[in-house]
């Protein structure tokens, strides 16, 4: 009876889907386990070999839990709004929800190809109005809340308008806009509701905003940091600008204590902590007033002129302040700027516009800027500081302005250096020239009366007090987090709920969401650059009958426009490990009982791409709900795990320049050549390509002209990431349609740790197929099955404890790599000793099954159990099976092994001796004679000494 993998593998896939054996209870007696993956992104090139390598080894993981007893919520579901489907509609015409659609339907087909223990009855779309109308309720609770300082967490607005009506703003402790409106309460209850709802969006935690963005004219849209690179945008290569637009912000900076210190109570990899240590960026210093006074000499400040608000670490550096530099974007410079230096200051605003921020904070080599003419008195010395603007400096980080000290700063020394600013040596002992930035606790301070000699804590002590003192600054921390920008000029995207009533937003009530995505002719921008959705018709929000209607009914009276922007990609993923525990619910996002029942996520595994993005998003969307009572757990994530990535080996061919030949491999250091990457599937393990196949390929190779050796044509192979660009993709349908899904695997598993990058090499996955029909000989000759009732021997459970006990403990610690070895090595162990007996194949088939769940059912079915092994409990470790009853000695002359003899463990070391001296190959080896002397350690050696 021959291992036939396509049908046991369709057989059990179709009995799991009418079984629903992985659907999940929320009213269990078992202990919960919730396990979870980063879920994908519809695209329509589909999965790669690379893309299941996480689900795998969460689909173990959550099948071990299952055999130990824990009813396991293993959900998958789809990001399914994003950018590159809207392109693909501008390019083609269809619209966005038709491909999503199609390509989730491929995307399910592979996963179900795989054999995932998914609970498919609790599949998520972001893109389907039943899941994106709660996150615009979730939308709707953010405008709703503030955040209180006094107690630490965000609150109902009504708890704000009820503090502004009793007392007005004073004594309001909250994260607000910096130049947040103050005023009495008598004021407050005079203003009108326009006059009041301005107010408070300077506190709410979603805000309207003027903000600097990375704007993408070409694909007419804003874009995260993320969705840059080099400069360009990720998707087609366009050039990006920063520009400054009207967005939706989320006051994701109100919880950056709180998600700093969350990092302590979860299991996440240090590497991974620190990343979002680094991206939240605290930092305590003091902030520091200069006011502009116009012109060199002119040092006596007007109480009119306008205040640069500076933050530094190092306010103990203050006399080293040779001068300030602002960011191009910092809402001043247009107004200091003197006439003489216009001309010059916008040519580098408008060059500095077309550099994205990434680029400009990795770009630590070149130096550029531009003086303003204006100067600022220093808080302290009252003397001159000249104000330059330098593309080094961003707008959105602290203040958008720094104070520049040469003498303890590298950037600031060489960005003097250039300009010919003055260097104020104001540390003893230091040659600043050489050791700018030297460790702040190891100098002392000079050449400032008012710090000499003081050390840094000291000084820093002293500076504040005195800026307090002159009402020139304060002590503060600070925090390079920034508010999220949350709107996109994009088609495809969560419309927001909002209506535009004399220019102020107002929301829908909950009762009529979802707001729905509107039809369009046209996914672009409008002709006068307006969104999208500014090419809908039927776009108005009418407050009488609470409906969408068209646009030529806006009165401003009962009908009003609605936004147009549409929502990120990150706004749907920022919660739907909550949605996954009450898919179907109509009334909530999701119940109180299901959420209590399966808290937060115990196990979580995805890529370290989404470490400052989406964890962050999500762990503060998160507390914002804990906040507001709406669920009862602080951090989504208890247990993370980045998996590596799996890497493609590229197939090169070899052009001589300038022409259309081609040189096989080894031929090439005679040429001058070009690298041509192939398609890795017209290659065979041995790096030959199919000629003729190639020519077919792509007209490129049509016409060419190939030189090889020996007759034949050998490429090249490099290691690189599995991409359509580089032609080396594996589709896993091919290898489960030739080896099967349990070959595909446990090779992946069997490729290296987890969160270690991999290459794929196909030729490798025969071992693991061989691997696979040697197991089932174990259970069948050709005759069918031939597992016994006999007991089986000793070393036979001594071989299936031993594997228990490794794969539990491998499992556990997510090292699957090493488990599949521990298979192999029991099943080469089984096969030698001839085992057939069910006291051993039984519990082997259980254990397997969380690696290769389709060969274990089918072999528990044919051991004549009913029903899946899904549930059945994972075997028990019996040590007493690896004990050692007796030991294989080496016998040795002088050291020099001679013989081995196996004797038991419990003997004295005068029984072992004696048991020696009477065997005749020491008889032999001694030539008769009496040894000097034996010596016996029990459990390890014997020595004879002639």
């Amino acid at each position: 009876m021959k291992y036939n993998p396509q049908d046991i593998e369709a057989k059990w896939q179709k009995y799991w889907a009418e079984n629903q054996t992985f659907a999940a209870d929320n009213h269990s007696d078992k202990p919960k386990y919730y396990v979870l993956d980063m879920f994908p992104y519809p695209s329509g090139a589909g999965l790669h070999v690379g893309h299941p390598l996480g689900y795998i080894a969460s689909d173990i993981y959550a099948r071990f839990k299952r055999h130990k007893g824990f009813n396991v919520l293993h959900p998958m579901g789809y990001d399914s709004f994003g950018l590159p489907a809207e392109q693909y509609a501008i390019q083609t015409g269809q619209h966005p929800e038709k491909t999503t659609r199609e390509n989730i339907g491929r995307y399910r087909e592979q996963l179900d190809k795989i054999g995932f223990s998914f609970d498919w009855q609790r599949e998520v779309r972001t893109s389907n109005p039943d899941y994106y109308k709660w996150t615009q309720w979730i939308f709707i609770q953010l405008f709703n809340s503030w955040y209180n300082k006094t107690t630490d967490k965000a609150e109902s607005i009504c708890t704000l308008i009820m503090k502004f009506e009793e007392n007005g703003s004073a004594g309001v402790k909250a994260v607000c806009d910096d130049n947040a409106t103050t005023f009495t309460a008598a004021e407050w209850n005079v203003m009108s509701k326009a006059e009041q709802e301005k107010i408070l969006l300077q506190y709410r935690l979603t805000y309207l905003a003027e903000t600097e963005v990375n704007w993408c004219p070409a694909l007419g849209t804003v874009l995260a940091n993320d969705e840059i690179v080099n400069g360009v945008s990720e998707r087609g290569g366009y050039p990006v600008v920063r520009k400054k637009m009207t967005q939706w912000s989320m006051r994701i900076s109100a919880y950056a204590e709180r998600l700093l210190q969350g990092l302590d109570s979860i299991d996440w990899t240090d590497s991974l902590k620190e990343s979002q240590r680094n991206w939240i960026g605290k930092s305590v210093g003091a902030l520091v007033k200069f006011q502009v006074t116009g012109y060199l000499g002119d040092t006596i400040a007007d109480p009119e002129d306008p205040i640069i608000e500076v933050f530094t670490t190092r306010p103990d550096t203050i006399f080293g302040v040779s001068f300030l530099t602002l960011a191009p974007e910092h809402p001043l410079v247009q107004q200091i700027t003197t006439d003489e230096q216009r001309d010059a200051v916008n040519a580098y605003i408008d060059a500095t516009a077309k550099r994205s921020e990434r680029d400009r904070m990795a770009d630590v080599k070149t130096i550029s800027g531009v003086f303003t003419g204006a100067y600022a008195a220093h808080p302290l010395s009252g003397l001159p500081v000249p104000i330059w603007i330098g593309d080094y400096v961003l707008a959105g980080y602290g203040t958008g302005a720094v104070m520049a000290v040469p003498a303890g700063d590298q950037r600031d020394y060489d960005f003097a250096k250039h300009f010919h600013l003055p260097i104020e040596n104001i540390f003893d002992g230091i040659d600043i020239s050489e050791k700018a930035n030297d460790s702040k606790d190891n100098v002392k301070l000079k050449n400032s009366d008012f710090l000499n000699g003081l050390d840094y804590k000291s000084a820093t002590k002293k500076v504040i007090e005195a800026l307090e003192e002159v009402k020139m600054g304060t002590g503060k921390t600070n925090y390079r987090l920034r508010d999220a920008v949350f709107s996109r000029q994009r088609y495809w995207g969560e419309p927001f709920p909002v209506y535009y009533k004399d220019g102020m937003p107002q929301m829908i009530d909950v009762q009529h969401l979802p707001i729905r995505l509107p039809e369009v002719e046209k996914y672009l921008p409008t002709e006068d650059g307006a969104p999208p959705l500014g090419n809908a018709p039927v776009w108005a929000w009418d407050t009488v009958n609470n409906e969408v209607v068209s646009n030529d009914k806006i009165d401003n009276l009962d009908v009003f426009p609605l936004e147009l922007n549409t929502m990120p990609g990150w706004a749907g993923s920022s919660w739907y490990w909550l949605r996954y525990m009450d898919a179907q619910n109509e009334d909530k996002f999701v119940s109180p009982e299901a959420e209590q029942y399966w808290q937060n996520v115990d196990l979580y595994i995805g890529g370290s791409e989404h470490a400052t993005g989406h964890l962050l998003y999500s762990r503060f969307w998160n507390k914002f709900l804990y906040d507001r009572g709406l669920v009862h757990f602080e951090e989504p994530f208890k247990k993370l795990i980045n998996q590596g990535m799996i890497l493609g080996t590229s197939a090169i061919a070899y052009r001589i320049s300038g022409t259309n030949q081609y040189v096989s491999k080894n031929l090439k250091k005679d040429y001058q050549v070009e690298d041509i990457r192939v398609d890795v599937n017209l290659v065979n393990a041995s790096d030959e390509v199919d000629i003729d196949k190639l020519r077919d390929w792509i007209p490129e190779f049509k016409n060419a002209e190939f030189i090889l050796e020996n007759g034949r044509y050998f490429v090249g192979r490099e290691v690189e990431k599995m991409s359509k660009r580089w032609y080396n993709v594996v589709n896993p349908d091919d290898i489960c349609n030739e080896y099967g899904a349990d070959t595909l695997r446990l090779y992946e598993m069997f490729l290296g740790p987890l969160e270690q990058y991999k290459p794929w090499n196909t030729a490798g996955i025969t071992g693991v197929f061989g691997f696979l029909k040697k197991l089932w000989r174990l259970y069948f000759d050709d005759n069918g099955l031939i597992v016994t009732s006999n007991p089986a021997s000793k070393d036979a459970l001594k071989s299936l404890h031993k594997t228990i006990k490794k794969v539990q403990e491998d499992i556990e610690g997510f090292s699957f790599n090493t488990s599949v070895s521990q298979f192999m090595i029991c099943v080469n162990e089984l096969s030698a000793m001839n085992c057939h007996e069910r006291a051993v194949l039984e519990p082997l088939a259980v254990i397997i099954s969380p690696y290769a769940p389709h060969i274990a059912e089918e072999l528990w079915h044919r051991l004549g159990h009913e029903g899946s092994v899904s549930n059945i409990p994972f075997p028990k470790f019996n040590p007493e099976f690896l004990v050692e009853s007796s030991k294989e000695y080496p016998v040795s002359l002088n050291g020099k092994t001679k013989f081995f003899i196996e004797l038991p463990l419990d003997l004295t070391k005068e029984q072992i001796e004696e048991i020696i001296l009477k065997d005749d190959r020491t008889t032999q080896m001694l030539d008769g004679n009496a040894p000097k002397k034996v010596i016996v350690v029990p459990g390890k050696i014997i020595n004879l000494v002639p």
